[in-house]
């Protein structure tokens, strides 16, 4: 039986990279992606979702717009890691135009996919919360009838990448993610900052991986370039914990999502998110104590089959 999944995006590179993965992996059903602002503009964001399905050949997936803007405050973005377009600012003149997108918009349609599949579906979670907050806020029961829930965002030791203590998708709303972290009561997988530093992969393997004679990689090698030099830079390699090397964040939660052998060790505990601090609101707040009397715990990566995370990446670029 195929496994469905249903996934959330602000589509910078490390999201073209985990979508691909999902796309070439076996037995695996993408029911739609829902697009949100993150990385870039919501639009930006739709647009390049767009070019990568284009890229794999994969066009009949659908596309829905989500949430332009945080629930509280104003956007932050990644373009100095990214590139403005989110996607390395490569020109594309084939590129696939909006009206490709659904009309239906993004929450509603995370709402309409999860009660058509009740039990089936895993939501993999690439980008900051908000379309998951709003859709939970519309349909409360929506958590209980997933499969799965899996997040690439928050952090374990308080080191962060886009404040002091902040991990990006987290801090892009914090509302959102305290909302998804208290009110998604359903397994939740979370692929957090430092772990995806400690699991990082040579940049040998990634020329070896850029290297193979497809559409697809020449594609990724074209979007890739402004993040790979961006991630050389002194400032990045900074927030790179252990060293330097290539890290493709989404594409963790994407092969747990895929790969229920995928996670070799976690950590199982409750996980909220500080809204107020001076320098630490977005933080990820894990209780190893038990202080917050929470009943549900997150399943907090700390291991992964590497072997078989180079085999699914090498995999997305044939």
């Amino acid at each position: 039986m195929s496994k469905k999944l249903l996934v959330d995006v602000d589509c910078g590179v490390d999201d073209a990279q985990a979508i691909m993965l999902a796309l070439a992996a076996r037995n695996v059903q993408i029911l739609g992606i829902t697009c949100v602002h993150g990385n870039t503009t919501v639009e930006n964001v739709c647009k390049n979702v767009l070019r990568v399905l284009q890229a794999c050949d994969k066009m009949e997936i659908p596309v829905f717009k989500g949430a332009a803007k945080p629930i509280l405050g104003n956007n932050i973005n990644a373009g100095s890691f990214h590139g403005q377009d989110g996607l390395g600012d490569a020109p594309d003149p084939k590129a696939p135009g909006l009206d490709l997108v659904q009309k239906e918009d993004a929450v509603s349609a995370m709402i309409r996919i999860v009660n058509e599949n009740p039990g089936e579906v895993s939501l993999v979670a690439m980008a900051p919360l908000t379309n998951l907050a709003l859709a939970v806020r519309m349909d409360p029961s929506l958590p209980n009838k997933l499969r799965g829930l899996y997040i690439m965002g928050g952090n374990t030791e308080s080191r962060g990448n886009t404040t002091v203590c902040g991990e990006f998708n987290f801090t892009a709303d914090p509302e959102a993610a305290y909302i998804v972290l208290n009110d998604y009561l359903c397994p939740t997988y979370l692929a957090c900052w430092e772990f995806t530093c400690y699991s990082k992969l040579s940049w040998e393997f990634c020329d070896a991986w850029l290297a193979q004679d497809t559409h697809k990689a020449r594609f990724m090698e074209q979007i890739f370039q402004h993040s790979m030099e961006a991630s050389r830079s002194e400032r990045f390699e900074k927030e790179f914990i252990a060293g330097s090397g290539f890290i493709s964040c989404d594409s963790y939660a994407m092969a747990a999502a895929i790969d229920d052998s995928f996670i070799t060790e976690s950590d199982h505990y409750p996980v909220s998110v500080e809204l107020t601090g001076t320098h630490t609101r977005g933080m990820m707040i894990v209780d190893t104590i038990d202080l917050l009397k929470k009943t549900h715990k997150a399943f907090i990566m700390k291991k992964v089959d590497m072997k078989k995370f180079e085999q699914m990446m090498m995999a997305a670029l044939k």
